[in-house]
């Protein structure tokens, strides 16, 4: 299994709005780096729910139900999309401040590569963030 964060502006499609519809496609990703990250997800992988533009936290787990599709909204076919299903809310949600604030999460795609919106995530990157939402 992988383990993945994927950003959302709550405004557009929060973390309620994946829990009311059960399943959400994740599509509309045009930068290459993050279509490659959809790309090389596989059924059963684990990715953070983070709110960007307002919020700037994890604030849920889902997990990839459906890999491998076109995004629906790509009429070129050169870009990737994932279906994702809720899977926990967080007991507490985990603050960009707080992530950077840890010196363990220093290399995280999410503090290097701050525009990505689909980024990988380490086993222990991912172990960390979970403790630190239980804290």
């Amino acid at each position: 299994m992988a383990y993945w964060l994927m950003k959302s502006e709550p405004f557009k499609y929060g973390w309620d709005d994946l829990v009311a519809e059960g399943e959400g496609t994740w599509d509309g990703v045009r930068n290459y780096l993050a279509r490659n990250n959809l790309m090389a997800m596989q059924v059963g992988d684990e990715a953070f729910f983070y709110h960007s533009r307002e919020g700037l936290e994890i604030v849920g787990i889902c997990t990839v139900s459906v890999a491998g599709i076109g995004d629906p909204t790509d009429e070129s076919g050169k870009w990737a999309a994932v279906k994702v299903k809720p899977k926990a809310k967080l007991a507490r949600p985990v603050t960009l401040a707080a992530i950077k604030a840890e010196p363990r999460l220093a290399d995280m795609q999410l503090i290097r590569l701050s525009r990505l919106s689909v980024c990988a995530v380490t086993p222990e990157e991912w172990q960390v963030i979970c403790a630190m939402a239980k804290s």
